[in-house]
């Protein structure tokens, strides 16, 4: 008779938590193929060694499970390190955060905020008419200073006329990407990863690719601003938005900011 009691209720629950995390992280980065493929080894692994007691198959199976751990955490660092940040910026977690974060700044903080918001708004929306071609990633809890590092320093205080400056056909960083971070301007004519997901219209260039590819890899918000159509789209969390409008991209940027792992605004 099987002796199962609350504790192996919990066991259950905190395997099925973890499970859905590492899914969710591999479906945002682009990577759920190799999760499929990680569990379906597992099951394997699990059936010849426990079930089936294949001696020499499992022997090589858990060969390979001892060093195939090490091998996953070289291969997904980057995965593992958002893992962790999405875990201690959880909203459960972020509630007491939010309680000093509005005492220590109270509604001084929150009308400063919401001027580098419009900012931001305001500079997409003459770009937009203009039809000029932007990339602008807001940096959340995982720093961007290796992607920073790839650009331009800039450290100058978030200003529309700035970006719509910085982003001219005619300036020498208009075709690589800004970095607002820590409430700034950080960097511009940075390199992103460009994301290689199938699933992205053919329709959109490089630079919506290199949005997404930065949203796969962080918990950063990219901001795209098409050069050939003049449309707002935006990346978060491994999803791309197109054809957002001026009051739409204010929302979503307002909610975004509004969460504590997200610092660069």
């Amino acid at each position: 008779m099987l002796d199962f009691g609350i504790k192996d209720i919990f066991d259950i629950v905190i395997v099925a938590a973890l499970l859905y995390y590492i899914y969710r992280l591999m479906k945002e980065s682009g990577t759920l193929n190799i999760f499929y493929g990680i569990m379906a080894f597992i099951v394997v692994w699990v059936v010849a060694s426990e079930i089936l007691d294949m001696r020499l198959t499992g022997t090589i199976l858990d060969k390979f499970m001892s060093i195939g751990l090490l091998i996953l955490v070289i291969l997904f660092q980057e995965q593992i390190k958002r893992f962790l940040v999405e875990l201690g910026s959880h909203r459960d977690w972020r509630f007491l955060r939010k309680i000093f974060h509005h005492a220590a700044g109270g509604e001084g903080h929150e009308a400063e905020a919401h001027r580098r918001v419009m900012a931001v708004v305001y500079a997409c929306m003459s770009m937009a008419k203009s039809k000029t071609g932007a990339l602008i990633v807001v940096q959340g809890a995982m720093p961007l200073d290796s992607y920073a590092k790839t650009g331009d320093m800039i450290d100058a205080r978030i200003n529309p006329r700035l970006i719509e400056n910085i982003f001219f056909k005619n300036s020498p960083l208009h075709d690589g990407a800004m970095i607002i971070a820590r409430h700034r301007i950080e960097a511009a004519g940075c390199i992103l990863p460009v994301s290689h997901d199938s699933d992205v219209p053919r329709s959109l260039g490089l630079r919506h690719r290199s949005a997404l590819g930065i949203a796969q890899a962080t918990d950063a918000v990219a901001i795209v601003v098409s050069e050939e159509t003049g449309y707002i789209s935006i990346a978060h969390r491994g999803k791309l938005e197109t054809r957002l409008s001026t009051t739409e991209l204010e929302h979503r940027l307002t909610d975004l900011t509004s969460e504590v792992s997200v610092e660069g605004v």
